[in-house]
């Protein structure tokens, strides 16, 4: 590895436009008389914000060195009384979930525990399509109709004050376990835990955990209550809540909630448990995904949360919960099969709502947040479109499809940029029919004659911070190292900073200097090159979905005379037969 400078290779302006810079402390290294040059893990851990005091937890998180006393959240104490209440008594209780993958996991996980626990609880999850996000009136008193005594929605609730108001005048007790960003007013309710109340004291420092794990916490907090009422003296055993990790990493990552503290520690132990495949329904999902070896944490979040999501998506809402809590294995086969072609399905449609979506891009101007909209487009995947459009302007996106006169939005914002709070404010100034979500997320409805009214408002909030986020645009690097450097070897050591993850980044290496020996276009719009340094050994280089962009027509365009400084994650190839380093570009620049 070269010595750090005051730009990784002098990079200051690369081929895509931006700068490449040290991440966090990378830079000053050599002037810490205490940092040893070869504890490259303590160097990704300390750049991605790790004090050095607590290095030694964060190389390998576990859940006793981060677990916080599930008491310090507001409700919590009361919420595990209630559901304690209703074991001992065999109540009828239902978990209500939404549709998406932390849904599902938070519901399976609350099902799982209560089945462990003699409790054969109910599921409710709303379709997309027909009834949206969220509990609704009609479905909360129909639950009580039916004999519900107590339901405990997940990953939803936070802002539903008509549904919880029907609730409670129907006779129903309500539990609320979410994460999403609360208004000033809390619905009526049994109890809300939500680390991001805006009451919230300790819990607070928590507002980074998806749904599934808040869930565990009320998990751990339930069994603690059942234990100090004696619960398990007779001979119940009590239930390995650890065991259902495997489910709370999935729903982390998939979630896209920060790996940092607990949620490191979710996601380190929970592949482990997932390693094992205890949990029939994962088993059939990862076989269904085709994956052979022990799922990664990039797998939860491109391979095995795509496909759960697709069935909220574009299939029944319920497969996901299906899934993650039957014991027949027969069962998880079909549903995972059935899982995997509906996550075809939704590229397919994906794919063309991306295409009508991208077209209209260029019609936003200078808008603070890129905001497209269509008649017809799937409620299923504008989510998933609004990411793509984020990644490509460099700015927050909203996807909405409409129906008529009214649309449904979904947004994916960038880092510095609360788009959930932007929305809440819209709602309370009368531009949306309803919204919320949480800084890096949002979900809407909308008149189709305030779309424009909408984007001025977005444009008046968030315009300032859009323009910082964009001034602070760099390509951030942790290593740079010659062409052969590019080893198994190294990725191994990388790999040992991780999990990495949205707030904990993959670490990005440049390498150079190098000459393109060999460059095509391999399946869709994806470039691949052989490049070698000055000591000759090839290493393959993909820029993917790069064919028409400035990096992939450099490196086409290159020839074998110009050198170039590559910059991207080192992978492994195991597609040959012997296991071989490669370097996912996310940028080049010249070196001469």
């Amino acid at each position: 590895m070269t010595s750090p400078a005051a730009s990784p290779c002098g990079v200051t302006r690369s081929i895509l436009g931006q700068p490449w810079r040290w991440r966090g402390l990378a830079g000053g290294l050599e002037n810490d008389r205490d940092f040893r040059p070869d504890a490259l893990v303590d160097q990704l851990l300390m750049a991605r914000g790790c004090a050095r005091d607590a290095l030694d937890s964060h190389r390998v998180p576990t859940i006793r060195g981060f677990m916080p006393d599930p008491s310090i959240f507001l409700d919590m104490d009361r919420a595990a009384a209630r559901i304690a209440d209703a074991v001992v008594a065999q109540e009828p209780v239902t978990i209500f979930g939404d549709y998406d993958v932390d849904g599902a996991t938070s519901a399976a996980l609350l099902i799982r525990l209560l089945r462990d626990l003699g409790l054969a609880a109910g599921y409710y999850i709303p379709d997309r399509l027909l009834e949206g996000y969220g509990p609704s009136a009609d479905a909360l008193v129909g639950l009580a109709e039916g004999g519900a005594r107590l339901v405990v929605t997940v990953d939803c609730g936070a802002l539903a004050f008509e549904a919880l108001q029907a609730a409670r005048d129907a006779g129903l007790d309500v539990i609320v376990v979410d994460h999403h960003k609360c208004a000033t007013a809390l619905p009526v309710a049994h109890a809300i835990v939500n680390p991001n109340r805006l009451d919230e004291g300790e819990g607070a420092a928590h507002g980074h955990l998806a749904a599934v794990g808040v869930a565990f916490l009320l998990g751990a907090a339930l069994i603690r209550t059942l234990r100090a009422r004696g619960w398990f003296a007779g001979g119940r055993a009590e239930p390995k809540l650890l065991d259902l990790l495997d489910i709370v990493a999935l729903g982390t990552v998939a979630d896209v909630a920060q790996l940092k503290g607990l949620n490191r520690a979710f996601v380190t132990q929970g592949l482990k448990v997932m390693a094992a495949r205890r949990n029939i329904g994962l088993a059939a999902l990862i076989e269904a995904s085709r994956l052979t070896r022990d799922p990664s944490c990039t797998d939860l979040g491109f391979a095995l949360g795509p496909r759960i999501n697709a069935g909220g998506r574009v299939g029944k809402a319920d497969l996901g919960v299906r899934l993650l809590t039957t014991d027949d294995p027969a069962e998880a086969r079909g549903i995972a099969i059935e899982l995997d072609r509906l996550n075809e399905e939704r590229r397919a449609i994906e794919a063309a709502v991306r295409e009508q979506a991208e077209a209209l891009l260029g019609a936003q101007g200078n808008r603070a947040v890129a905001i497209v909209s269509g008649q017809g487009w799937h409620p299923g995947v504008i989510g998933i479109v609004a990411s793509r459009l984020k990644e490509r302007s460099g700015r927050p996106a909203i996807v909405i499809a409409l129906d008529g006169s009214i649309g449904k939005g979904s947004g994916r914002s960038v880092s510095g940029v609360d788009l959930g709070a932007a929305v809440m404010a819209a709602k309370d100034a009368g531009l949306l029919v309803a919204g919320g979500g949480h800084a890096m997320a949002a979900g809407l409805t909308i008149d189709e004659s305030k779309l424009d009214a909408f984007a001025d408002f977005l444009d008046g909030r968030l315009g300032a911070d859009v323009a910082a986020a964009t001034d602070r645009r760099a390509l951030l690097v942790d290593a740079v190292v010659g062409a052969g450097g590019v080893t198994p070897a190294l990725v191994e050591a990388l790999e040992a900073g991780g999990p990495y993850g949205a707030g904990w980044p993959s670490p990005r290496v440049a390498a150079g200097r190098v000459r393109v020996v060999k460059a095509d276009v391999v399946g869709n719009g994806h470039v691949r090159a052989i490049v070698s340094g000055d000591d000759g050994r090839p290493i393959k280089a993909m820029a993917f979905g790069q064919g028409d962009s400035p990096l992939g027509q450099a490196l086409l365009g290159a020839g074998s005379t110009r050198r170039l400084w590559l910059a991207g994650r080192a992978k492994i190839d195991d597609w040959a037969q012997r296991p071989a380093a490669e370097l996912h570009l996310d940028d080049a620049a010249w070196a001469d």
